[in-house]
């Protein structure tokens, strides 16, 4: 096999049903749409530069839809839904930050703080803090905040118990976190947009307590650190894109050259032959 065959696209299968007709003449706008699917593969690695320069220039040579349709048979359809990014990073090799329970779970440890209370006024605990079994925290005409993102832990279990009147707590947890929420709100709202199970070997967090005439919210968020890894992988992508737009461009500005030139050359040859047989 030769390396023009090898980087040509599984051969087409019967036509689908409702699929257009692939004796049809295909538009401009049909091969522009074929050769930005070929465009997206290039930015995302699908095609080295080789099979894409091959099949761009395939695409706008295309007559109708049968010659189009190989060249992108085996790529994501356009306007695929990409899958979505998960919050949870559960394989080591994708360069992720995900959270080693094995240095953030020290059984037996020293508390930094076992409750917290606000009365016209507010408290947190955040950062590298430690957390014990049971943590109880009040808030009445103030506020307060838990974020147990880059907290240790000196028990497997631990309960978060809740209380406000007229106040507001907000409990912040990692995405690696296994989180149940059992309060309730009387004129108020116990928020959970955190429930779920985390990754293995995290602890166990149980929020519960009650909101009066106030407000509890427990939600889950990116640490820094992944935020900032998440920021950087899109930046990046950005870049690949952007260079991959360029290479496309160049792409298609070297075959309308080579378009042009060929039309030359053929002008050429014909006006040569005029003339040729004129002298006859």
């Amino acid at each position: 096999m030769t390396d023009a065959e090898s980087s040509q696209p599984p051969a087409s299968p019967p036509a689908v049903p409702g699929a257009p007709d692939p004796g049809l003449r295909a538009s401009d706008a049909d091969r522009e749409r074929v050769a930005e699917v070929l465009r997206e593969a290039l930015a995302e690695g699908r095609l080295d530069m080789d099979e894409f320069t091959e099949r761009v220039d395939s695409a706008y040579r295309a007559r109708t839809y049968g010659d189009l349709a190989p060249l992108t048979r085996d790529l994501p359809a356009a306007g695929a839904v990409a899958p979505k990014t998960s919050l949870v990073k559960r394989s080591a090799d994708d360069g992720s930050t995900e959270i080693d329970w094995a240095e953030r779970v020290v059984v037996g440890a020293e508390p930094t703080s076992s409750g917290a209370f606000a009365l016209w006024s507010g408290f947190n605990r955040k950062g590298g803090w430690t957390i014990g079994r049971l943590f109880t925290s009040f808030a009445m005409w103030g506020g307060g905040e838990i974020d147990l993102r880059e907290a240790r832990f000196a028990e497997r279990d631990v309960v978060i118990r809740c209380f406000t009147i007229m106040g507001g707590i907000q409990v912040t947890v990692p995405p690696e976190l296994n989180v149940t929420v059992k309060g309730f709100g009387i004129m108020g709202g116990f928020g959970d947009d955190a429930t779920g199970e985390g990754t293995p070997g995290s602890p166990r967090v149980t929020v519960t307590g009650f909101a009066l005439m106030g407000g509890v919210g427990v939600e889950r968020k990116l640490r820094k650190a992944e935020r900032q890894r998440l920021k950087e992988q899109r930046r990046q992508e950005r870049i690949e894109e952007r260079e991959a737009r360029r290479l496309a461009h160049q792409e298609r500005h070297e075959l309308h050259r080579r378009r042009v030139e060929e039309h030359h050359r053929r002008t050429e040859d014909r006006h040569h032959g005029i003339h040729g047989g004129d002298g006859q």
